[in-house]
Formats: structure tokens, sequence, C-alpha cells
């Protein structure tokens, strides 16, 4: 009997996949966690409610500032494998190690095995795609279903069938529910290669006419439109009372925290990071932001992907990019100067979009981190594939250069080896709190609720992630973001009383000089340090973060406890700003105010 032979091409694809697999999933739970999105993912696992709004506290007060739907599949990961540190990074890991195969298929399709198994191999090795795969952040999965979208219109292209432009477009659309506007930025590059590639007659030999192909891309945009939008219009079926305050935003809304706190100030660098300030220190004769790492944030330069240090060294992406960009002129200028087929022709000038438009984008953009970067890698290791492919296929002296240029690919390899073995994460850090300090918290609240609801109201909502993550106890939040008020001193008060939060956690302190975004101004932090008891020394703290709320009072006369200290709370008057953020310059002034704030869970 005769056995049959495996192709060599499959072969090396299955190596590989398996040298991505390796480099993603080795000693993968040793890799920091992200507290944020971890407390979501233990809050999300409480209840459907949770789970569809991407819960950030238990008791589902408030949301992450992002749609939910990779955490989704954390979620799912953690139900089916048990809760750690591997099982909340596999889906990323997974997901970057998949796209490498399915990249293979989107460039092999038009350009050649060559083309495609070295475009994988650049997607498996690229530093920044491998520590962003090992990190618990959404931005892997994304990148995967641009490589998805990516194949899909190639298939219209060479099919000329509706259904694979459209399957296109809903891969975008979910992309856009893992990470918003960071998946935009493949769009144009999209749309650039289904006009150029789809065919311009139909099966039957008939010409298609403008308005026809103009109808292909309406029902395109409709189904983009729709699937990008599902889960956002979604969370408008539900009473407002029901929706949880998206951090972030400013008035509460999914929406707002989409398109403004993680849309246009991202680009224009208004806003920090969710829970981080963000510190500038002097650089030459101007100002460098750094991040909660404490590694200096690259200003936007033409040379700012090749910088040497900073988060984003040139290691990790610009050599490979740079490499891709000079291969990816010559491919195009062979594609548009040669007789290329259609579907090769709009291929290769729709990936030189796409990787031009993240160069010029993450060039100009006034805050980058690393795994923003995802958007494009697939660019990066596509154009790098095709370039090989071509010179592969030239005669026979310049096709030598395909193995030298193939053999540069060691060194985002060896970079990756290093950031594997030293364990780096793209992933944030906000609201990890000191370990030691965190137990004795812990330990003392736990002994101490005598069946409180809350196990302590938070000074910042951002403040306390990795306590959710270890005690799974709903949480009092007095602030949002920027330190706008989320529970009013009248609430508070009224929690005190029906005997739902004995304690506080408040991490920072409102003096003079404080900006009006520290959450410690914020009125029901102020109205906790006048009336409440520092009791951190008996926990085991630093002075100041943990107050012993005041005991619950009998009502008199119609006023709850405090009331003969403080004025009643009144109603914001009509026009009135609703987050109105108290004058750090005077702590007095701001006491005298503490009956107003803002009504929670808007």
């Amino acid at each position: 009997m005769r056995v049959p032979t495996i192709p060599l091409r499959w072969v090396a694809l299955g190596l590989i996949t398996t040298l991505a697999a390796a480099l993603r999933l080795i000693d993968l739970g040793a890799v920091r966690l992200d507290p944020f999105y971890d407390a979501a993912v233990r809050s999300m696992g409480v209840s459907w409610h949770n789970f569809f709004f991407g819960a950030y506290e238990p008791g589902g007060s408030v949301s992450i500032d992002k749609p939910p739907v990779d955490l989704w599949l954390q979620v799912a990961s953690v139900k089916l494998f048990g809760w750690g540190s591997t099982s909340l990074k596999l889906p990323e890991a997974l997901a970057g190690t998949l796209a490498v195969p399915m990249l293979y298929a989107a460039v092999k399709r038009p350009f050649g095995a060559i083309a495609g198994l070295v475009a994988a191999l650049a997607l498996a090795v690229l530093p920044i795609e491998v520590v962003t795969a090992r990190s618990d952040t959404m931005d892997a999965v994304m990148m995967l279903l641009l490589v998805l979208a990516l194949l899909t219109v190639v298939r219209a292209c060479e099919t000329g069938k509706s259904v694979w432009l459209l399957a296109g477009a809903a891969a975008l659309g979910v992309a856009f529910n893992v990470k918003l506007l960071e998946s935009v930025v493949a769009l144009p590059a999209l749309f650039v290669l289904a006009w150029l590639g789809l065919p311009h007659t139909s099966v039957d030999g008939r010409s298609v006419g403008l308005a026809r192909r103009a109808a292909k891309f309406a029902a395109a945009t409709a189904v983009y439109v729709v699937v990008a939008l599902s889960w956002l219009g979604a969370t408008l079926l539900f009473p407002a009372h029901e929706r949880p305050y998206a951090i972030g935003s400013t008035d509460g809304s999914a929406w707002n925290a989409a398109f403004v706190f993680n849309g246009t100030e991202r680009l224009s660098g208004k806003t920090a990071e969710v829970g981080q300030a963000t510190p500038v220190v002097s650089h030459g004769r101007g100002r460098r932001e750094v991040a909660s790492t404490g590694t200096p944030i690259t200003p936007p330069s033409p040379t700012r992907l090749l910088a040497r240090g900073g988060q984003l060294p040139a290691k990790w992406l610009g050599w490979e990019a740079l490499a891709a960009l000079l291969l990816g002129i010559a491919v195009v200028i062979s594609v548009l100067r040669s007789k290329a087929g259609r579907v090769q022709r709009a291929t290769a000038i729709g990936v030189f979009v796409w990787l031009l438009t993240g160069l010029v984008l993450f060039s100009a953009m006034a805050r980058l981190h690393p795994r923003y970067v995802e958007s494009f890698t697939p660019a990066v290791a596509a154009m790098f594939g095709i370039g090989v492919g071509l010179v592969a296929g030239l005669h026979s002296r310049a096709r030598l250069l395909a193995l030298p240029l193939t053999g540069l690919l060691a060194i985002p390899l060896v970079a990756s080896v290093e950031a594997v073995e030293a364990k780096t994460s793209d992933a944030g850090n906000v609201g990890a709190l000191d370990p030691s300090e965190q137990l004795a918290l812990s330990a003392y609240l736990l002994a101490h609720q005598a069946g409180a609801h809350y196990e302590l109201a938070a000074g910042s909502s951002t403040s306390v992630a990795s306590l959710i993550v270890q005690d799974q106890r709903p949480v009092l939040m007095l602030t949002t973001y920027n330190g706008i008020p989320f529970t009013s001193v009248a609430q508070l008060k009224a929690s005190i009383a029906r005997g739902e939060v004995r304690y506080a956690f408040l991490d920072s302190v409102c003096t003079r000089t404080s900006p009006q975004t520290t959450a410690g101004c914020a009125p029901a932090a102020l109205w906790i340090r006048t009336h409440a008891t520092d009791i951190s020394h008996r926990a085991g703290l630093r002075g100041g973060v943990l107050w012993q709320l005041p005991s619950p009072m009998p009502r008199a006369r119609g006023r709850g406890i405090g009331a003969a200290r403080t004025p009643a709370p009144r109603a914001p008057a009509h026009g009135e700003p609703v987050h109105g953020f108290v004058p750090s310059s005077s702590a007095r002034t701001a006491a005298r105010i503490l009956g107003s704030g803002v009504r929670a869970r808007q």
C-alpha cells in the first residue's frame, strides 16, 4: 500500500505554526497579569447581567471602558480551566498562534506558497506580536479578526461572491467590538483591496456596472456598521438604571467611552490610561511622557518606530517594518509595471496601503502603547512575505537574495526569545495594590464586615482592581475616572445608614495644589476624611488609606446620619453641570457642598 506523501509546504507551515505556539505558550502563566481587566473577568462570571455589560466590580455598578467581547472569551476560559494566570491569557495566546496559518492562507492564494510561508514566519517571530499575545489584553484577538477579514476579502476578489465580502465586513465589525477604533486602521486598505480586486464581470460573463459594484459595497458597509455597533446598540435596550457606568466616559454612556475616551482623546493624547495619571519628565528642550512602568513613551516623529529604547524598541517592530516598507515599494512598482493578475495587484496595493496607514498613524500618534500596533502587524508580515516571494520568483541570480532576506527574521526571533525569557508583558498594571498591603487589607475587612453588602467604598474605581480579583466582593465606587464623582454624599450616608458599607479605602489626598482630577477631592472622599476614623495602622497599613465609617444611627426628624453637621443634599439647578469638579484650592468650600454629587448608575 502506497503511503501518501505530505506536501513540503504543509510540513513547513506546521513547523512555523509550532514555533509560533511555543513562543506564545511557553511559561505563559509567569507573565504579569492586568488587574483592571482581570477584575472584570471575575465580576463578569457572577451573573449574566455582569457578563453582558463587562462589569468591573461584582455589584455591576460600573463597567470597563470597552465592549466586553474579548473578555467573554476569558470568562469562558476560566470557567473551563479554572481561575489562573494561564487560563486568563490563553485566548490571546491561541489567537496570536491561529493568525499565523491564517495569514499564510491569505497571502498564499494570490502570491504562492513561498510568499505565504515567509509571511507566516514573519508574523510568528514578530516580537511585539509575541509580547501582546502573552498579555491579557484584547489586541491579539482583534489582530486575528483583521487577518480573517483579509482572507475573506481576498476570497471575495477571487470568486466574485458577495458572501465573502460580507463575511469580511462582519469580521471587521467584530474586531471593532474587541478594540474599537484601533481596528479601523485596516479598513481603508481592505476597501482598496476589494475595490481593485472584485471582478468587473459576473459568472455568466456580463459586465458588472458601477451601480452594481456600489450596491455590493453598500451592503458590506451596512453589515459592518450593524455588527460593529451591535453591542453598543444592545445596551440601549436596557433601562438606564440597569446599565453600569462606563469607566472613562464623562456621562456614563458606553458610546461616550467608545468614541471619545477611546477615540478622539486617544489620538490627541488628551487622556491617560484608565486609572493612571500621565507623569512627564524633562527631556532635552521638551517634556516626555512616562508610562506606568516608568519607561519613556517615545514622542511622535517619523523615526519613532526605529527608536533603540522606550516602550517599543526597533527590534520589536521597527526593523521588520522598515524591511517590509522597502520590499513593499518594490512589490507595488512591480505589479503596476508587469502583467500581474487582478487579485494579485489588488492584494499588493491593499496590503501596502495598510502598511503605510499604520506607519503614518503610529509615527504621529500622541500616545503610543506597543499593543496598539497589532492593528497593522499583519500588514508588516504580509508585505515582508510578498516581497521575499517576489524576489524568489525572479531570475536565478536575483533569486539567491530570497534566502538572506528570510534570514533577517533571525533578528526578531532572538528578540522574541529574549522577551519570553524575561516574561515581558504589555498589559497595564491598573489597580494593583502592594501584595502585602492587599493581604492585610483583605484580612481585616473580611474579619470585620458584620454582614455589610460592600467590602468597602473605594475612592477611585480603578484603585482596588487586584482586591476585587482576590475577594470577589462588591465595591461602592466614589468616583469613576479623572475624579468624576459617582456616589454622592447623600447616597454614601444612605448606604451607611442601611448597614451596606462599613469601611472606605482612600489612596489619594486633596491638597491646595491637587488637580481637579484627584479622586481624593471628590465630595464623598472629603466627607469621609472629616467624619470617619482612620484605622489604617490598626489594619497594618500605611496611614490615611483605610477609614472606618460612622456607625449607623437612628433617623431623627427625617434626617439621617451626619445631618446635624452637614447641609441636606440638593438637586442640581436647571442647566447646572452634573459632574462638577470640586475646587481643589479650598477643602472647606468643598465640605459645604458635600450634599451635592451625581446620581450613581445613570
